[in-house]
C-alpha cells in the first residue's frame, strides 16, 4: 500500500549530475515541514551520472527523501517526468506534483506557496513559479497560447504590427501579482493529480520544447485554470542540459514540438496556415531589417529549416500521452536508491 503524502517531486537529470544534485538539497530545503517525497530521475545520461547521484544521495543524507532511478532511455523531458511521476506513484499517493528543473532552485518559501495556491483555489489545476536568473534578472515564462497570429507577429517583430496584434503576442510582459495565464515555463510546476487523471501525463511524442504548452491546453480544455505565482520565486540557470545558449541552427525536434503542437491541438490546415505566417512575417522582418540596418535575429537557416521540416513531416496517428495510472514503475526495475 502507498502511503499518502502532500508533494511528490521530480527532478530530471541529463548529463548535469553536480548541478542537480545542488538542486534536489534546495528542493529538500524548501520541502521541510512538507510530507514529500523526491524521485530523481537520471534520463539515460550514460556519463556516470546515475553512479554519482545514488553516491550524491548518500553523501548528502538523502536516502529517506529521494529515491534516484534511471530512466533506461533518453525520451525527452516529458517522457523523463512521466517516468519519474509513475515510479513516485508506486511509492506514495500524493496531494500535488512537483517538477523542477535541475538548474533550478527554489528560493525561500517558494514551494510551500504553490501549495498554499493550489490548496485555496480548487479551480486551478497547474501552478508556476516567478523566475529569475542568479543575477535576479526576471525571466520570460509566462505566456498566451501560441496563434496564427502569434506566429505572424512573433516572426515579424514590427512595432506597429505588434501593437495590433498585441493581444496575440506569446510572451506576456512580466505579471507583477499572481494571475491567471495561459501557460508556463515547467522550470517549477506544481499540478493537481485530478488534472493528470483527467487529461494524463505529458504528451511523449514531444522530446524538447512546447509539451508544457501542450499540458496546460490540454488542462484549459478541461476547466482548469493556470496561475502564475507571483511571490513564489526560483532561480534558474537556464538551458545547461539542452545547450540552447550555445545553438547556432535550430535542432529538428524543436521544428518537430512545434509542428505537433499545432496539428494535434488545431489540426492540419491549422498548423500549416501558421506556417505561412510565420513565413510571410519573417518575409516582412527582412525587409525592415534592410531598411533599418538592424541586426540579424533568428539563428542559421531558420526560415527555410521552418518550412522545409513541415513539407516533410508526417503527424503521428495518435498522441501519446499516457494516463496518470498506467503502469506504474516499481522502484525495483534498473536499480534504484
Amino acid at each position: 500500500m502507498t502511503r499518502t503524502v502532500t508533494l511528490l517531486a521530480v527532478v530530471l537529470n541529463y548529463r548535469t549530475p553536480d548541478m542537480t544534485a545542488d538542486a534536489v538539497d534546495a528542493a529538500l530545503k524548501e520541502m521541510e515541514g512538507l510530507h514529500g517525497h523526491l524521485v530523481l530521475v537520471d534520463n539515460d545520461s550514460q556519463d556516470g551520472s546515475f553512479e554519482a547521484l545514488c553516491q550524491a544521495a548518500i553523501d548528502r543524507g538523502w536516502q529517506d527523501r529521494v529515491t534516484v532511478v534511471p530512466s533506461g532511455n533518453n525520451g525527452g523531458f516529458g517522457a523523463g517526468n512521466n517516468f519519474g511521476i509513475r515510479t513516485g506513484l508506486s511509492l506514495c499517493n500524493p496531494e500535488f506534483v512537483y517538477i523542477l528543473n535541475s538548474d533550478a532552485f527554489p528560493d525561500s518559501g517558494s514551494i510551500g506557496r504553490l501549495v498554499d495556491t493550489l490548496r485555496n483555489h480548487p479551480d486551478v489545476g497547474i501552478a508556476g513559479s516567478y523566475i529569475h536568473g542568479p543575477d535576479d534578472a526576471p525571466h520570460i515564462t509566462a505566456f498566451r497560447f501560441p496563434t496564427i497570429a502569434g506566429e505572424f507577429e512573433g516572426a515579424a517583430r514590427i512595432g506597429p504590427i505588434s501593437r495590433v496584434l498585441k493581444r496575440s503576442i506569446v510572451p506576456l510582459p512580466l505579471p507583477e501579482t499572481t494571475c491567471e495565464v495561459d501557460w508556463l515555463a515547467g522550470a517549477s510546476m506544481m499540478i493537481r493529480p485530478d488534472v493528470l487523471e483527467a487529461i494524463g501525463l505529458f504528451d511523449e511524442t514531444f522530446f524538447l520544447y512546447f509539451e508544457e504548452t501542450d499540458l496546460c491546453l490540454r488542462a484549459q480544455r478541461a476547466g482548469w485554470k493556470t496561475l502564475y505565482v507571483r511571490d513564489s520565486a526560483v532561480t534558474h540557470i537556464g538551458s545547461v542540459s539542452t545547450g540552447m545558449k550555445t545553438w547556432e541552427r535550430m535542432p529538428a525536434y524543436w521544428f518537430d514540438s512545434r509542428r505537433y503542437y499545432f496539428t494535434m491541438n488545431h489540426g492540419k490546415t491549422y498548423a500549416a496556415m501558421a506556417t505561412i505566417a510565420h513565413a510571410a512575417g519573417a518575409g516582412l522582418w527582412r525587409i525592415w531589417r534592410i531598411l533599418t540596418g538592424k541586426p540579424k535575429r533568428d539563428p542559421e537557416h531558420f526560415l527555410r529549416d521552418l518550412v522545409t521540416h513541415d513539407v516533410q513531416w508526417r503527424a503521428p496517428s495518435e498522441r501519446s500521452a499516457p494516463s496518470y495510472a498506467s503502469m506504474p514503475m516499481s522502484p525495483q526495475e534498473g536499480g534504484v536508491l
